[in-house]
């Protein structure tokens, strides 16, 4: 299909975000989803009853995919009204069972149960992309568990840590988002057949005021939707709260891929650790020799944007006046898909750049080696003390020594001389001070913290999802 270059057209769809989270919003699939759930109904009025044959119900299932999109459209800017549009376009083509579509529904029936299918839906793709994040993150731990590096507390030198303790934090944030992810999938539901105001009025009057046969007629429709029940009392919809909690849960792996991608640009910055670089990327249109940290950067755009998102739906739970009003509708047109969409993007930029990050041992080694000095003083001063030293005066030439070299560094530009200092001085003559600045006498348990973090959190989480680990993520542009 052409592309018409005069109209605005949404990166999210064309740049960013996976074919299949696009299908998964497109129209062909929202309105054939419709026609699935007046199935459902048909199906389980028929079922309970009412007057509806089987042939009917077979011209409907004959027609479900085969949608007249330009019909509907004409119906809608006659009737003004989405959904009654596709009610006559449906009976347009099922002439049989045009009395029957739709029968004792309202308008929330069908656009209300489609939305959290897809919503559902939308969260397993979701959800499957985490995990696969979470098992390149700990491949790259475990590669470099024991490798030592500087770590930072206020982005300032800290005590080292290894290259995959580090890698550990960043898939740990994404493991707690998993959890939040099962959590609400495991509680979802459908909106059943609720009615106009979500009373069941127009249903009791089809069963003549036989309430067990509307619990029926509704269990059997969840069942045919795929859902094990429904929420226990709606308005019109189903609780906007739902939508607010599906976009919270996206917003924070929007807050974690954030984290992920701003560290990587940090460690880029540093000449630590890069995101994937492809033979022919062009880093910047003047500068030929940069190569800039792309991906993790877009990630930090799209992350802001789903972050803002979150408050969308949070203020439309909150005026959504007694049964409901219609200002909910264009907004979560735009949010909920986009949303979606964004994430769906931003993982699959999480992925690739996780499974392809190149470390450099000999520029992390350098400059841990610039800072490692200072952080061997309180094991250097220990030393000193069990060697027969009087700890206050070693503390104080330990402290002067520290500030001297410090100076070199800060004010000539020159390497850190702390070791060579504390060498000349007769008070440190007992202390193997090349000792003390072995690397790996630093990382604490960082190593087996690596091992341990694999075993007790991501195998488990790759036996439940195995079908999640396959695959390599493709950045589209």
């Amino acid at each position: 299909m052409s592309q018409d270059f005069n109209q605005y057209d949404n990166p999210l769809i064309t740049r960013y975000a996976s074919k299949r989270m696009s299908e998964l919003w497109s129209p062909q699939r929202k309105f054939s989803t419709w026609r699935r759930l007046w199935v459902a109904l048909a199906e389980a009025e028929a079922e309970m009853g009412l007057a509806i044959t089987a042939e009917q119900i077979e011209e409907l299932k004959a027609h479900v995919d085969d949608i007249d999109f330009a019909a509907a459209e004409q119906h809608e800017r006659r009737l003004r009204h989405d959904v009654m549009a596709h009610v006559y376009a449906y009976g347009d083509v099922c002439p049989k069972a045009r009395p029957i579509i739709h029968l004792g529904a309202t308008s929330c029936y069908v656009t209300d149960n489609t939305d959290l299918i897809l919503l559902r839906e939308g969260l397993q793709i979701i959800r499957d992309r985490v995990v696969a994040v979470v098992d390149r993150l700990a491949r790259f731990a475990e590669q470099y568990r024991d490798l030592p590096c500087l770590a930072f507390t206020h982005l300032q030198p800290a005590q080292p840590t290894t290259v995959g303790k580090r890698a550990c934090l960043w898939a740990y944030d994404f493991v707690l988002d998993l959890a939040e992810i099962e959590h609400r999938l495991a509680a979802f539901k459908c909106r059943g057949v609720k009615g106009t105001t979500g009373t069941q009025a127009s249903f009791l009057s089809l069963f003549d005021g036989d309430h067990q046969k509307v619990r029926r007629l509704e269990s059997l429709v969840n069942q045919k939707l795929g859902f094990a029940d429904s929420y226990a009392v709606t308005g019109q919809t189903y609780s906007r709260k739902i939508d607010a909690q599906v976009v919270n849960v996206l917003s924070g792996i929007a807050q974690t891929s954030h984290k992920f991608a701003s560290d990587l640009r940090i460690l880029q910055h540093r000449k630590e650790v890069e995101e994937p670089f492809e033979k022919e990327q062009i880093g910047s249109s003047a500068m030929a020799y940069k190569r800039n940290p792309m991906r993790s950067e877009r990630i930090c755009s799209l992350a802001r944007y789903v972050m803002s998102l979150e408050t969308s739906p949070a203020m439309t739970l909150a005026t959504q006046w007694l049964e409901r009003t219609l200002d909910d509708s264009a907004n979560r047109r735009l949010v909920l898909p986009q949303a979606l969409l964004a994430i769906d993007a931003i993982l699959i930029l999480c992925q690739n750049v996780s499974s392809g990050l190149v470390v450099y041992p000999k520029v992390i080694g350098k400059n841990l080696e610039a800072e490692l000095p200072f952080m061997a003083t309180e094991n250097i001063l220990m030393a000193a003390v069990s060697a027969g030293g009087d700890r206050q005066e070693l503390h104080e030439r330990i402290r002067r020594h520290s500030q001297a070299a410090a100076a070199v560094v800060k004010q000539e530009g020159g390497r850190n001389d702390l070791i060579e200092r504390l060498e000349a001085d007769e008070a440190f003559a007992a202390v193997d001070l090349g000792s003390t600045l072995e690397p790996s006498k630093f990382v604490g348990r960082a190593p087996e913290q690596v091992d341990e973090f694999i075993a007790e959190v991501v195998n488990p989480i790759r036996a439940r999802y195995p079908n999640a680990l396959a695959g390599e993520a493709e950045v589209r542009v």
